[in-house]
């Protein structure tokens, strides 16, 4: 978590507290500045001009990793952040002390297992190299999806956020690295297989329905694993926010999201 408390320490000297004002024309306008993490944001450029007819302009605040867009949140540097999990949202709350609440649910991002060696999981040889995000959370995700693909065995009593020390059956003794979420795809010339986010997969240009060797299926025990819009506690009830949230959730930005990810991101608010 050292890169965590790096982030968040990082931020904590800036601070802006709800929305800023500007004008526009003559007109007034909220602005709302929201942390997303990479660079593909169609839903959110749709969701802008939708906004924007409503007098919010939507600052779009794009992030290099998944440790700063919380820390920008605590701190205040940005209002709104669209980028993580439920449960990567309540790990993050544990770890910094941080108080930031779900105001809305968005999409689930299958992770998936690739390679550019191996075309099926039954491929990778004994002491095979598999490259993992290092975050608890992502990184647990993974190992329960090495444990779906049949790969590893990990202890139940880890629940959902299971570490490599839960390991308790590798039979072909695959050698698993953690490594930053965001390097996990540029990982893949480096090992024999990678467990990459949707988000980090569809940047370096892999389509997880096609390229991926074993996709994370989705289920009832999922849900920890939907995306969020996150905002501090004392901003849950902020109207600009919620109006934000109504925008997103529209036939319009489903029907994006379906056609710019391929099925990569999944629409789970409904």
């Amino acid at each position: 978590m050292k890169k965590l408390f790096a982030a968040f320490a990082l931020f904590t000297g800036l601070f802006v507290t709800g929305c800023s004002s500007n004008s526009v024309d003559g007109a007034e306008q909220n602005t709302v500045k929201l942390g997303v993490v990479g660079e593909n944001n169609e839903p959110w450029e749709a969701v802008q001009e939708t906004l924007a007819d409503e007098g919010i302009n939507l600052e779009i605040v794009t992030f290099t990793d998944y440790n700063q867009p919380n820390a920008a949140l605590a701190a205040g540097e940005i209002d709104i952040n669209a980028f993580q999990t439920q449960i990567f949202l309540d790990n993050f709350n544990t770890e910094a002390g941080a108080n930031i609440v779900s105001i809305a649910k968005t999409i689930i991002a299958p992770l998936g297992i690739y390679s550019d060696k191996v075309s099926d999981v039954s491929e990778l040889e004994e002491g095979a190299k598999i490259s993992i995000p290092n975050d608890i959370t992502n990184g647990g995700r993974a190992l329960l999806l090495l444990q779906s693909a049949g790969l590893i065995t990990v202890d139940p009593a880890a629940g959902q956020i299971p570490t490599v020390e839960d390991i308790t059956e590798n039979k072909r003794n695959l050698n698993i690295t953690e490594i930053d979420a965001a390097q996990t795809a540029r990982s893949l010339q480096d090992v024999d297989a990678a467990v990459i986010n949707s988000g980090m997969a569809v940047e370096a240009g892999l389509v997880p329905t096609e390229d991926a060797i074993f996709l994370e299926p989705i289920n009832e025990s999922s849900e920890p694993y939907f995306n969020v819009i996150a905002v501090n506690e004392e901003e849950k009830d902020n109207e600009t926010y919620l109006k934000v949230v109504e925008a997103y959730q529209t036939d319009e930005i489903k029907e994006i999201i379906e056609e710019v990810y391929q099925g990569a991101f999944i629409p789970v608010w409904e």
